[in-house]
Parts: C-alpha cells; sequence; structure tokens
C-alpha cells in the first residue's frame, strides 16, 4: 500500500507544482482561458488527446472490450476519424478565424458571435449555458470516476477517494489557469500513452500471445472475436456499430477541444499536431481495447460471472490486469495514469465552464465595461464553484444509481456538448449561408435532442423505441441540430452575416 501511495504523492505533487509555475507567467483574463494564444504543437495535440480522453478510455473502454470482445474496435475507428477530421478539416480554418485578422476570439463563444454577427447576444448566452449545463454533468461523471478509481486500487472509501482527486485538481487548475491545464495535460497524456500501449505489449506475454488471448476468448464466447457481437448484419446491429463508430463526432466542434486549435500560436504547427493526435489515438485506443481483451481472457475463467469478477460494466478490468502483472509500486504509478485520464478532461472541462459564465456572461453579457484585470479573481471563484458543484452532482448519482457504469455517465455528457455545438460549428466553417437564427436553433435543438434521444425515444413502441435505444443519444441528436441549423437558414428573411464569405474564403485560402 505504502508502494501505491508513493506514486500518487508523486504524481499529485507534480501537478501542483506545475500550477504554482504557470500562475507566474499568467497576467491576464487571456492568459487565464487560453494561455495567450502561445502553445506549440506538442502542448496544443497532447492537451487536445488527453482532454479528448477521460476516464472513460482508461475505465470504460477497457471494460468495453472485456464485455464486447473486439466488438469495441469500432469506437477506435470511430475516434480516429473524429480527431482527424477535426485536425485535417477544421483546425486550419478555426485557428484563422479566431485570430486577430478576422474575430480575435478567446473562448469558442467569442467566435460564434463574431462569425455570426449577432448582437443580441443570445448565441453567446445560450452557449454559456449550454457549456455550464452539460461540462458540470461531465465534470461529475470525472469525479465519479475518480471515486471508483481508489476504491477499486486502493480500497478506499468512494467517497474519500472522489474529495481527494477532486481537491488536487482544483488546486492547480484554479492557481494556474489553461496554461496549467496545457502544461499538466502533457505529462497526463504522455502518462497515459504510455500506460495504454505497455501494459497490453507486456501482459500479451504472460496470456500465451494473440493465440493464447484469442484461444481463451473463443472458450469464453465466440461472440467476443466477432466485429458485429456475434448478431450479424442485422438492422439492430448496424444500429449498435453506429452508435460507437460515432462517438467519434464529438471531436468534430466541441468547445473543450477547440479552444486549444485556438490557443496554438502559430497555424504552421497544425500539421505536426496532426500526427501526433493522431499517432496518440491509434495506438493509446487500440491499447485500451486489447487491455480489455487480454484481461478478460487471463482474468475470467470460462463460464464465470464477468461482473463479478470485474465489476460493472467490466470496469475493473484494467486495475485488475495491472494487479495481476506488475509490483506494488507500478501498481501506483498506474494509479496516477487513471487519474491523468480524469484529471486532465475535469481541469479542461472546468475552465471551459469557467469562461463561458464569466467572459461570455457576466462581462461581455451582463457587464461589458469591467475590465479583464478585475475578472482573474472572478474567474477562479467561478471555477472552484462549479468544481463544487460537479462535485455535489456525482456523490448525488452515486447514492441513486450504484450500478452506472462511468461509460454511459461520461457519454451522456459528452453527446450534450457535441450535439450542441459540433453541428455549428462544422457548419459554421464552411456553409456561407448559415445565420445566426439558423445556428441558435441548432444549438437549442442538440442541446434538447439529447435527453430527449437518451430517456424517451427509446420508450417509443415497437422496433423504433429498440432502435434508438441501440443507436444511442449523439447520433440522432448531432442529425437533428444539422437538420435544424440548415432549414432554419434557409427560411431564415435575415439571411447570412454579409461578411461570411469573405470571411470564409479568406480561412480557406
Amino acid at each position: 500500500m505504502t508502494a501505491r501511495l508513493i506514486g500518487i504523492a508523486l504524481y499529485a505533487a507534480i501537478l501542483v507544482a506545475i500550477g504554482v509555475v504557470a500562475s507566474r507567467r499568467m497576467k491576464d483574463l487571456r492568459d487565464y482561458f487560453a494561455a495567450g494564444k502561445k502553445l506549440s504543437f506538442w502542448s496544443v495535440a497532447f492537451s487536445a488527446r488527453a482532454t479528448g480522453e477521460s476516464a472513460w478510455l482508461l475505465l470504460g473502454l477497457t471494460g468495453m472490450g472485456a464485455a464486447l470482445g473486439v466488438k469495441a474496435f469500432w469506437v477506435v475507428l470511430g475516434e480516429v476519424l473524429g480527431v482527424g477530421g477535426a485536425w485535417l478539416l477544421m483546425a486550419r480554418r478555426f485557428r484563422r478565424l479566431t485570430g486577430p485578422e478576422h474575430y480575435d476570439a478567446v473562448t469558442v463563444p467569442d467566435y460564434l458571435e463574431g462569425r455570426f454577427a449577432d448582437g443580441t447576444r443570445r448565441l453567446r448566452t445560450f452557449a454559456a449555458l449550454a457549456l455550464t449545463v452539460f461540462v458540470t454533468i461531465y465534470v461529475s461523471a470525472q469525479i465519479d470516476a475518480t471515486g471508483k478509481a481508489f476504491e477499486t486500487f486502493l480500497d478506499w472509501n468512494y467517497y474519500i477517494g472522489a474529495i481527494v482527486g477532486f481537491g488536487v485538481v482544483v488546486v492547480y487548475l484554479v492557481t494556474g489557469g489553461f496554461l496549467a491545464v496545457a502544461w499538466s495535460d502533457v505529462f497526463q497524456g504522455a502518462l497515459m500513452f504510455a500506460g495504454l500501449v505497455l501494459l497490453p505489449l507486456i501482459a500479451f506475454g504472460g496470456a500465451g500471445g494473440i493465440g493464447g488471448v484469442t484461444t481463451a476468448l473463443e472458450a469464453a464466447d465466440p461472440k467476443l472475436l466477432s466485429l458485429t457481437g456475434g448478431a450479424g448484419l442485422t438492422l439492430m446491429s448496424i444500429a449498435g456499430i453506429l452508435s460507437l463508430l460515432l462517438i467519434g463526432l464529438g471531436f468534430l466542434g466541441s468547445p473543450q477541444i477547440f479552444v486549444r486549435f485556438l490557443a496554438i500560436r502559430d497555424e504552421a504547427e497544425i500539421r505536426q499536431g496532426t500526427m501526433v493526435a493522431l499517432v496518440w489515438t491509434i495506438l493509446a485506443d487500440a491499447g485500451a481495447v486489447c487491455i480489455g481483451l487480454i484481461g478478460r481472457a487471463v482474468l475470467v475463467d470460462s463460464g464465470a460471472d464477468v461482473t463479478a469478477v470485474l465489476g460493472t460494466g467490466a470496469e475493473d478490468v484494467l486495475p485488475r490486469l495491472v494487479e495481476h502483472t506488475f509490483p506494488a509500486f507500478i501498481v501506483g504509478v498506474y494509479i496516477a495514469i487513471v487519474l491523468s485520464a480524469i484529471m486532465s478532461t475535469v481541469d479542461s472541462l472546468l475552465i471551459l465552464a469557467s469562461s463561458a459564465a464569466v467572459r461570455d456572461w457576466h462581462q461581455q453579457v451582463r457587464n461589458p465595461d469591467i475590465p479583464d484585470a478585475q475578472l482573474v479573481g472572478i474567474s477562479r471563484t467561478v471555477t472552484f464553484g462549479l468544481a463544487l458543484a460537479g462535485l455535489a452532482i456525482a456523490m448525488g448519482v452515486a447514492l441513486s444509481t450504484p450500478d452506472r457504469t462511468i461509460f454511459w455517465f461520461v457519454i451522456f455528457g459528452w453527446s450534450g456538448i457535441a450535439a450542441t455545438f459540433c453541428p455549428t460549428m462544422i457548419l459554421s466553417l464552411y456553409w456561407r449561408g448559415m445565420t445566426a437564427m439558423g445556428a441558435l436553433a441548432a444549438m437549442v435543438a442538440g442541446f434538447a435532442g439529447v435527453p430527449i434521444f437518451k430517456f424517451l425515444a427509446p420508450k417509443l413502441p415497437g422496433t423504433a423505441g429498440e432502435l434508438f435505444g441501440a443507436l444511442g443519444e449523439l447520433p440522432p441528436a448531432f442529425a437533428l441540430s444539422f437538420l435544424v441549423a440548415v432549414v432554419v437558414s434557409k427560411l431564415d428573411p435575415a439571411g447570412p452575416p454579409p461578411n461570411a464569405a469573405a470571411d470564409l474564403d479568406s480561412a480557406s485560402a
């Protein structure tokens, strides 16, 4: 136990040190929310990947590998397509449009208001509201995962573990702002990458190589070796595959990812960042699924109850395999790796929600004359308050839903942000005919669509309900938002802003 705690203590000390150093380089609100727009491609790529992934990668996706088998590789493909699409098709245009020659944006709502020349402030206000709601839910899911990680690895009380993890991230985040987030994400992203790549390579040897793993999986359940889960190509199996494959849609415009593109110091570095991000995604995500497959083969006897051995959703597979493979100190390092996945997302989301509440609502809507210098202190207070709200939600869900999975909790928050923002972001970068009213309507539709398609649509009678249940909430909510954007923009008598065509031509040059 002592060796494990040493690994965690070193990890926490490094994060706090990063926060202290970053605080000394922070001069104003632009530094607090966008690191002065001076980040290198390494920082942006690692920060974007560490933020885009979370506890669901280390605990959720590894669990899916153990529970679903090779079918979980559809998630890997979807993530690669999503990350590649964001970097290759959207990052350069977005970086140009948010630069000083166009809208000089510090946040995504800044960009949306400038892109659509929205003098009513309705776009900014709704964007700030949506971010605050879904980001707080997303943060609560990460705090919940922190409690589960400490409970599984160290046999701590769940609530104590959640509070300890919460305390560490709040200290360095409130102190150092976005710069601390970016620097810590490089450190944490490197830890995550190393842990997810090395564990399956080492564990494969102990499991008898690929042949030994596949033999054990086939003996346990041949469906584990089927890309369709053994169901063949039916309507429901295709819907299930799409629900996994289209998780990557969230990378195509989610503010927590795109604020990193906004902060990169030079658009020339985007090409290098693309390669780093894609390599990270392919190897880390594939490693996560392989960990699940190896853990299922090694830890679960044929005919045994998977849940009894690996927990709900098989989400204990990574800690169990680590304990099976490595000595105690390395187990402590892996606790730090799991916490890295969690903290790198929590800190980014909290700084995003804080920017929405302080910059995009309090300053830009309510108090436009207040200077930036006065807002850093307010930002720290709001960041802490939102973190407390996330902690409260996590505690409430833990008490009311003991059989929850990390995957479900995280994906709901991820889907809410993605469906609200991604269709609007995609169209804003490529379609001249989009209007402010179309953007607002699309965001409202995506925001409302997620709970509708999560909780109501699956209860429809017959095949329709089953189809929505298999498909999940993100794909239909995303499609609804996209459709609403096009229809409302076409019908909007005000038309697109007069500078839209010139701006998009400039961004695509």
